[in-house]
């Protein structure tokens, strides 16, 4: 049994749809990020930075925070999602690390000063570039594949939860990407992902 703890934010939503990907047996504890319940003295103890996601495996003693962490922790413990051979794990591991150092953080920045009452112009722009650039790279990756390291894998997962906030992020850019949007269908359709994605903390 692993203890998720989670709130509606993609990096949440990640690992709630590796949990439901993988078949793992599990409970959501919902932390209300938007209340500060993330400092609180008991969590800070199992996920040390005060952000979510964490888990705990109560089979191994185990607790991780930091989410791409927990997928690769996951697909190790299940056999599942992390690619089948050699080559094919670092393939899916660079792909995550891009997601984790790239795409979730340069989103989330311009998501965060495009939602600004008092615009802040060259962070709007700056974040919005590089997201659009982003893009542009899945966009390229993903010609001629299903998924990002060619086999579904924690690589979709993680870029995913980023990916499918496109629609409201008011850029042309990277609705445009064909590619990328046929991909995130592809993932909402799978059943176990829509699973997650319907999990509401409220």
């Amino acid at each position: 049994m692993i203890t998720a703890y989670l709130w509606g934010t993609p990096n949440g939503y990640k690992v709630a749809i590796a949990l439901e990907e993988m078949g793992v047996e599990y409970e959501i504890n919902w932390v209300n990020i938007g209340t500060g319940e993330q400092h609180a003295p008991e969590y800070l103890k199992i996920s040390p930075n005060g952000k979510i996601p964490a888990i705990v495996d109560h089979d191994t003693g185990i607790s991780l925070m930091e989410s791409g962490a927990i997928l690769q922790y996951l697909a190790e413990k299940t056999g599942k999602f992390g690619g089948e051979t050699l080559q094919d794990r670092w393939e899916v591991t660079q792909w995550l690390h891009w997601q984790m150092g790239g795409l979730g953080p340069m989103m989330g920045q311009a998501n965060h000063f495009r939602g600004l009452e008092q615009k802040v112009p060259y962070g709007e722009t700056r974040y919005k570039n590089e997201t659009a650039r982003l893009f542009g790279v899945l966009e390229k990756q993903l010609e001629g594949r299903a998924y990002i390291a060619g086999n579904y894998s924690i690589a979709d997962m993680a870029a995913v939860a980023w990916a499918g906030m496109a629609p409201m992020m008011e850029d042309e850019r990277l609705t445009a990407c064909s590619n990328v949007m046929a991909w995130i269908e592809r993932n909402v359709l799978r059943p176990a992902t829509a699973r997650a994605i319907a999990l509401s903390p409220g």
